[in-house]
C-alpha cells in the first residue's frame, strides 16, 4: 500500500517517540501477556513473551489509542490492545471455556479452522462486507488466550461459535482493531 514499515527495537525507541512519528501501529502475535498485569496468577500454561514486551507494548498501545494513532492488534496484539485498555484475558480456552470449537491448529498457517461471526455496523463489519456472503468470516486460527472482560472504550466486533471473543475495536478511535486470527496468512 506504499507504506514504509520500521521494525521497533524495544531498546531505542521509545513509544512516545514511535507515536510522534508513526502514522500506524501494528502489534503482533507472539508470547502471552504476563496475567499478574491484570491482576491473575498465571495458568499452567502461560508462555511468556521476550523480557520487557510486556511493558513496552501496553505503553505503546496505551499512547497510541491516546493520540488516536491507527492501531491494529493481531493474536497477541487484540490481547495487549485489551488489557492496556484495563482488560483482562482467558488464559486458557481449553480449560475456561472447552474445545467445541479449535483455536489452535497446528497444520498450515493458512489452514481454515473455524469461522467468526461479525458484529452488524462495526469496524470490522465495514472493513469486510464486500467480501462476505453472510456475517460470518472464515479464519485460521492458533491462540489458547482470548480477550475475557473487555477494557475501556472497547466493543466486541467478532466471536467464534462457541462465544469467543475474536475481535474487538474502539469506535470512538479513527482506526482501532484487534482480531485473533492471522489476517497476514
Amino acid at each position: 500500500a506504499g507504506a514504509d514499515v520500521r521494525v521497533l527495537d524495544r531498546a531505542i525507541d521509545r513509544p512516545e517517540d514511535v507515536i510522534r512519528s508513526a502514522q500506524g501501529i501494528l502489534l503482533p502475535g507472539g508470547g502471552d501477556v504476563m496475567p499478574s498485569i491484570y491482576g491473575e496468577a498465571a495458568h499452567r500454561t502461560y508462555s511468556a513473551a521476550e523480557p520487557g514486551r510486556d511493558d513496552y507494548e501496553l505503553e505503546l498501545a496505551r499512547r497510541a489509542v491516546e493520540a488516536d494513532v491507527p492501531l491494529l492488534g493481531i493474536c497477541r496484539g487484540i490481547q495487549v490492545l485489551n488489557v492496556a485498555r484495563g482488560g483482562s484475558l482467558v488464559q486458557d480456552i481449553q480449560d475456561e471455556i472447552g474445545v467445541t470449537v479449535n483455536h489452535t491448529q497446528r497444520d498450515s498457517p493458512v489452514t481454515i479452522a473455524h469461522e467468526v461471526w461479525i458484529s452488524e455496523g462495526s469496524l470490522l463489519d465495514r472493513l469486510m462486507r464486500e467480501r462476505l456472503e453472510s456475517d460470518a468470516c472464515p479464519v485460521n486460527s492458533r491462540h489458547h488466550q482470548a480477550p475475557k472482560v473487555l477494557g475501556a472504550g472497547l466493543i466486541v466486533s467478532a466471536t467464534a461459535p462457541d462465544g469467543v471473543i475474536e475481535a474487538i475495536e474502539d469506535s470512538s478511535r479513527r482506526f482501532c482493531l484487534g482480531v485473533q486470527w492471522h489476517p497476514e496468512n
